[in-house]
């Protein structure tokens, strides 16, 4: 006992000892953490903390769950996640269905919160550092505000303006939403100021920049300047709107459409005089070939096409995100993929031919051959029935030598006599992961045959903001002004670089016409969702039935094949249109689809919230 109580005596007297040398003994600071007093004292810690506020963007729209299988642009294959909670109209304030963290009402208030308190901190006369790095933190702070106050807008509508961070002392917690024109102008002062600081910035990929912001202004502007956004429009095609007590929430209860259409215009032309895209500026089609490449470099951001993306997400192979993961998401069973969103026939049926024309079921030649001559975008965003793909995996090469897609049935030598195509639901590979619908999304995914989708991460970044989309913004703001040869030089630019003729319509079937290109040249871009609703013809494109086709492939007389391939000398092939079994999803629309409801436990944490209509 004596020796264990020398030995805690000399323990002791060296702790004074230590203590006395040094007096914050008990005040270490935790490795793994920084105080809040260093992250603002310190610029290298400033950025760091405002380069984390990039972290709400998550994977972008890279995520399993695609917003495109909420429109007519695909279905989601596999059952659950909450998607047919909103295709078929049956979103409520206790169930919204499927949302992500990118567009998730409380998970935008915290990455807001963080915004705010990045602002307030980098514009204290307090803080010590000043100069071009300090303006760039602000000026990115301040967009990135914006952009996820753009976010709540578009999906939920008006919502309450905070430009602070709270603290647990505050008084209240609860602020009532804001009007839909103060919100829009909020998110244009941030945007306008975030441009101005950042003007002659060199670019950082995946950061805001002053084109970036414009772009993001120019969305805004559009999106205000829309018939679901003018009171006295949405009233008049929606009795739900109509009779919202609270429609200043959601839309510009009065005033005047043409000044809208006007900002919007100036906004999108902001960004077309600073920046351009790839291969803008032709003065005819290129060759179909050549506009099948321009429209794959585009989509994969290479090859020129990094000049589209204005804002990105990028994701390295290194790194083992979901964004990367886009061929295994989406690639077709017989690749031993996962079919997540394959497009769906109304999408298909929406591609033009070559030259121009519509295509259409009832002309002959179109039905005996529906993926012939098609707008070039049709084949760097499809796969289809016999299209060329990856090689297979070396179990499955036998089956299909050539890696030629197969979503249909087949006449055989040998056996039972049918061959079922290796990228259906009655495939011998995965069967369970096959389409639904006879399609396979590309866009976005890597056709390097180095890339086998289920075990390698891809480089392929997420378009936040692309360079296309401010020429279709100033495009659809000149047709709604009358300026419709301006609207046209602009648009058939974009036609020009993927090998399509120039549009020659007026009037209303100019306005068609350019609804069409963008649902085209934006699909699988979250485009969709938001123009069918603002444009306010979701209750017809959205209430259809998801479809897909149906190919049997027959032998001609005398011809036979023991192995099969695509092969129109050898088959006659049949192609069917068919709509989706109800069981599987039976897509309906409600006018309260227009937005989506307000959370429950949002509209109880604060009692001053209005819910919006059709949740109440």
């Amino acid at each position: 006992m004596k020796r264990i109580n020398k030995y805690f005596a000399i323990l002791l007297a060296a702790c004074f000892t230590l203590t006395a040398c040094n007096d914050d003994f008990l005040n270490t600071k935790p490795l793994g953490e920084v105080d809040e007093t260093s992250v603002w004292t310190d610029i290298a810690l400033a950025e760091a903390f405002v380069v984390g506020i990039y972290q709400g963007l998550g994977n972008g729209g890279f995520d399993e769950q695609m917003l495109a299988s909420l429109t007519d642009e695909s279905m989601f294959t596999h059952p659950g996640r909450g998607i047919t909670t909103i295709t078929e109209a049956r979103s409520n304030p206790a169930d919204i269905g499927w949302v992500n963290g990118t567009l998730a009402w409380n998970t935008m208030y915290s990455r807001i919160r963080a915004t705010n308190l990045a602002i307030v901190k980098l514009t204290d006369e307090k803080f010590p550092h000043t100069g071009a790095t300090t303006d760039r933190l602000i000026a990115e702070a301040k967009f990135m505000r914006a952009y996820y106050y753009h976010q709540i807008l578009r999906y939920y509508g008006g919502f309450p303006i905070i430009d602070f961070p709270y603290t647990l002392d505050a008084e209240t917690f609860e602020i009532p939403r804001n009007t839909f024109e103060e919100c829009v102008n909020f998110i244009v002062k941030d945007l306008d100021e975030a441009a101005a600081l950042l003007v002659g910035k060199s670019a950082i990929p995946g950061r805001a920049t002053q084109a970036s912001a414009l772009a993001l202004k120019s969305r805004v502007l559009l999106y205000a300047a829309s018939d679901l956004h003018d009171g006295p429009t949405a009233k008049a095609k929606s009795p739900d709107l109509a009779a919202f007590g609270d429609l200043d929430l959601l839309a510009y209860p009065s005033g005047n459409r043409t000044e809208r259409w006007q900002k919007a215009q100036a906004a999108a032309k902001a960004v077309l005089d600073i920046t351009t895209g790839n291969q803008m500026g032709l003065s005819a089609p290129v060759a179909h070939a050549t506009g099948i490449q321009n429209y794959i470099n585009n989509s994969m951001a290479r090859n020129g096409g990094q000049t589209e993306i204005l804002l990105g997400r990028y994701f390295i192979n290194l790194k083992a995100e979901n964004g990367g993961r886009q061929g295994l998401f989406n690639g077709p069973n017989g690749y031993n993929n996962w079919a997540g969103n394959t497009p769906v026939q109304t999408l298909i049926d929406d591609y033009e031919m070559m030259d121009g024309t519509k295509f259409s079921w009832t002309n002959p030649a179109h039905a005996a051959a529906p993926y012939l001559n098609r707008d070039a975008r049709f084949y760097a965003s499809v796969l289809y029935d016999g299209a060329q793909w990856k090689p297979r995996s070396s179990a499955n090469q036998p089956r299909d030598p050539l890696g030629q897609i197969q979503t249909g049935t087949y006449d055989i030598t040998g056996g039972t006599g049918k061959h079922f195509g290796l990228d259906t639901r009655s495939s011998p590979i995965e069967d369970w992961n096959g389409s639904y619908t006879g399609y396979y999304f590309r866009k976005f995914i890597d056709a390097n045959p180095a890339i086998v989708d289920q075990n390698t991460w891809q480089q392929v970044p997420w378009p936040v903001l692309r360079y296309t989309e401010a020429v279709l913004n100033y495009v659809e703001a000149s047709i709604e002004l009358g300026q419709e040869a301006e609207a046209k030089a602009w648009l058939n630019q974009i036609r020009f670089r993927v090998g399509q003729p120039a549009v020659t319509e007026t009037g209303d079937a100019l306005r068609q016409r350019y609804r069409n290109e963008r649902r085209i040249e934006m699909a699988y871009e979250e485009q969709r969702y938001h123009d069918a609703r603002r444009w306010m013809i979701a209750p017809q494109a959205f209430s259809r039935p998801a479809n897909g086709i149906n190919i049997t492939g027959t032998f001609k007389p005398g011809k036979t094949l023991s192995t099969y391939k695509y092969d129109p000398e050898t088959y006659n092939y049949v192609y069917k249109v068919i709509d989706m079994d109800p069981g599987k999803e039976n897509r309906k629309w409600l006018d309260k689809m227009y937005y989506l409801p307000i959370h429950r436990d949002e509209m109880n944490r604060n009692s001053l919230l209005v819910q919006n209509p059709g949740y109440q």
